[in-house]
């Protein structure tokens, strides 16, 4: 091996272990209130979305770990930020059926969960029947007013700005 491969080795390694020092918030704040859904839709709700929207994460292993951890952390904060099954309270009903709608037109155009999260969470992959328990949940939801959008990001408001980060 030549010596330009070993330094850069060596160089890397070195920023790999320093980066160790630069910890990240792995906390998980109070839960406020718990998400009234239906038996079938909240077991897939704390199975594929809890990790990233909700303040009941699990962190994994390699959430320890820079600069993997740099990213999980940011995964869940913007997760959380988003949307928050465990401060579900801080929307109105409106809002709430609105986010109800928007989950289920996420996860019909594979938008979630994220495709990023299920190599190395497969228990979060849905199923057919776990997709059917969402939809029959976002049916009972009144439809969306005329003019309006079921996109979760227009309820950015609703939340703190320091809420999950």
């Amino acid at each position: 091996m030549s010596k330009t491969v070993k330094r850069t080795a060596l160089v890397l390694g070195l920023a790999l272990i320093g980066a160790q020092a630069i910890r990240v918030d792995r906390s998980n704040p109070p839960v406020e209130t718990e998400i009234a859904a239906p038996p079938a839709a909240q077991a897939v709700l704390e199975r594929s979305c809890y990790d990233c929207h909700s303040n009941k994460t699990v962190w994994p292993w390699y959430s320890q770990v820079a600069p993997a951890s740099w990213l999980v952390a940011r995964d869940v904060a913007q997760g959380r930020h988003h949307l928050n099954f465990t401060t579900w309270n801080r929307l109105t009903t409106e809002k709430q059926q609105k986010a109800v709608r928007a989950i289920w037109k996420q996860v019909s155009e594979g938008e979630m969960p994220m495709t990023i999260y299920l190599p190395l969470h497969p228990s979060a992959r849905l199923s057919e029947a776990d997709k059917a328990a969402l939809k029959a949940w976002a049916d009972t939801m009144p439809p969306a007013p005329p003019g309006s959008s079921d996109d979760l990001h227009d309820h950015d408001d609703d939340h703190d700005d320091d809420h999950g980060k």
